[in-house]
């Protein structure tokens, strides 16, 4: 059975929220449901308030290719709080075959090279 929207979102949030917790970030909002943004408000260990996107992709496309019309949004909502922006795109994929939808039970891949900042 193939995993649902949601449940590949909640894996990559939890991958990039371990990353995050490893790196000394405070989390001021964790928002898990996917089509609100920013699904972290965190501060980095130097002090600086930080607006990141997560999104799980899958099928053996570049987790850190983006969609900049979301992100030229996300950076306006962010500057009004002097707030950074970070891309998180995690690439999740069937360890047998990079473009098979992942399953419940069944082995995957993590390609997650961290935080992407957008300027």
């Amino acid at each position: 059975m193939p995993l649902t929207e949601q449940e590949l979102h909640n894996l990559a949030m939890n991958i990039v929220g371990e990353a995050l917790q490893e790196l000394g970030w405070e989390f001021l909002l964790v928002n898990s449901n996917r089509k609100k943004n920013p699904q972290f408000v965190c501060i980095d260990p130097q002090g600086q308030r930080s607006f990141i996107i997560v999104r799980p992709i899958l099928q053996g496309d570049d987790p850190d290719v983006y969609d900049p019309i979301l992100m030229e949004v996300v950076c306006r909502k962010a500057q009004e709080h002097k707030a950074d922006t970070y891309w998180a795109g995690v690439g999740l994929y069937d360890i047998s075959d990079k473009k098979a939808p992942l399953e419940k039970g069944k082995s995957y891949q993590v390609e997650f090279r961290g935080l992407l900042k957008i300027e």
